[in-house]
């Protein structure tokens, strides 16, 4: 019997050690500083909201771990013995290992900007972030916001629900338009406003400004504007949480260096999740893919690997869905602000401008290759088969019924889809199908596909 030793207990590290435990009878530990229990890091900002409490969020029981034999121990890895195979944690206690997966997760970028380490300046990623942002809210009357993107929009919803003030500073001269395409960007960025949130486009940090005592009282933009507040979200993305591996034998780049079996360089380590990147990355795929559905995969991938199996990454199409505010958002294939060579895109946009329904194709072929859904809910094992399947825009447009989830008496857009895509295509014109059970008879086409053994 081996001893696994997992350091992280994210969704990446858990999903390791419940596959590990299936497939065999090893000792297995899991170590975090963070929290005892697994809990789900994307609902943060519901317990702030109050819409849950910490127990809501974490999926299994505090008996599960004893009852699975999965040793939990709630510590600070300090450092790494890879050839002694030893760790040494914060309590000074060393803990061996016969295999070591490291699923240490992400942390909130800092770019050395004056006044980071303020009271009051603080990222939004481990439950110590929210304790930290929840003790110090009552105090808070504007909060500024710092970076674009999802946790930055999470943040500001968040102090919406205490009605403390928001100030948004985003660099870009749109929101998130490094991912979504023009229109989609300024969907949200007028969703944004519509929450009376102060929302500063292509403006930048200069410096958080403390008072006598060492807490912030403001911010300074690089025009020489000056805001005051109480509170500073530094939201402008993640990293990988790698910093206490460095200056050691292990392969480090932004991240992790690994190949697709999830093995560094050093033999028996391993790295999962936020803080591991893919030295050669599948095509179409990202160096580090820090997504909730991903980390799942990669724990499955790499429990299987260290069991012995010949075992590779498979991933297969890009997925990732969030919410801004009111307005879901799903993407299928990698849809970034720019098409690629040989893409097109047919957009359709609702006229109350909070609807969307973008699908980029081959420019050659006419085949499916990505799509974005704004406040639309579609379905995953509708629309991914779609892609793999490479079926055609016309095809699609016409079968668009069987993708759309959204619940039974919301508004349908399925006939006004089909005429602006006849308006535009008018020598390829289609009829909307929409039989009683197109859903179900359509996917009988795509049999091979199956969203359990994708996810589980």
């Amino acid at each position: 019997m081996k001893h696994i030793v997992i350091i992280g207990n994210g969704i990446a590290g858990v999903t390791a050690a419940r596959h590990l435990r299936k497939l065999g009878d090893d000792k297995i530990t899991i170590i975090s500083a963070e929290t005892k229990y697994f809990f789900s890091r994307t609902a943060l900002m519901y317990i702030y909201m109050g819409h849950m409490t910490l127990q809501d969020t974490q999926p299994y029981e505090n008996w599960f771990w004893e009852k699975n034999r999965i040793d939990l121990i709630q510590d600070k890895v300090e450092s790494v013995d890879y050839s002694e195979k030893k760790l040494l944690l914060a309590s000074k206690t060393e803990v061996s290992y016969d295999s070591l997966i490291l699923a240490t997760g992400a942390k909130p970028n800092m770019f050395g900007w004056k006044g980071q380490d303020l009271d009051g300046a603080q990222g939004l990623y481990s439950y110590q972030n929210l304790q930290y942002i929840e003790e110090r809210s009552h105090l808070i009357k504007r909060a500024v916001i710092v970076g674009g993107g999802l946790i930055g929009i999470e943040l500001a919803e968040m102090f919406l629900s205490r009605n403390i003030k928001v100030t948004f500073l985003v660099r870009e001269k749109s929101f998130w338009n490094k991912i979504l395409p023009n229109e989609e960007s300024a969907m949200i960025n007028r969703h944004i406003f519509e929450h009376h949130i102060d929302l500063r486009l292509g403006a930048e940090l200069e410096e958080i400004i403390g008072d006598d005592s060492g807490k912030v009282k403001a911010i300074k933009i690089k025009d020489g504007e000056v805001l005051d507040c109480e509170f500073v979200g530094l939201t402008a993305g993640v990293s990988p949480n790698i910093d206490f591996l460095k200056d050691s034998d292990l392969n480090l780049g932004r991240g992790i260096k690994i190949d697709q079996t999830f093995k560094t360089n050093m033999p028996d380590v391993y790295a999962i999740g936020d803080c591991a990147e893919f030295e050669v990355p599948l095509e179409g795929r990202l160096p580090i893919e820090q997504v909730w559905y991903t980390g799942k995969m990669h724990g499955e991938t790499v429990a299987h690997v260290i069991q012995g199996e010949e075992k590779t990454y498979k991933p297969g199409t890009w997925f990732n869905s969030a919410k801004f505010l009111d307005i879901e958002y799903q993407t299928y294939g990698m849809v970034l602000g720019q098409l690629f060579d040989g893409q097109e895109t047919f957009y359709w946009e609702a006229p109350n401008g909070k609807i969307s329904v973008r699908i980029n194709f081959s420019k050659e072929t006419m085949a499916v290759e990505g799509f974005n859904f704004m406040g639309l809910r579609a379905r995953h094992e509708v629309c991914v088969p779609w892609i793999e399947n490479k079926i055609t825009l016309k095809e699609v447009i016409e079968n668009f019924g069987a993708a759309n989830f959204d619940p039974e008496f919301y508004k349908k857009y399925e006939a006004v889809i089909v005429q602006q895509y006849n308006e535009e295509y008018p020598n390829d014109r289609v009829e909307l199908k929409t039989k009683k059970g197109l859903f179900s008879n359509y996917i009988q086409k795509f049999k091979r596909f199956s969203l359990t053994e994708r996810s589980s």
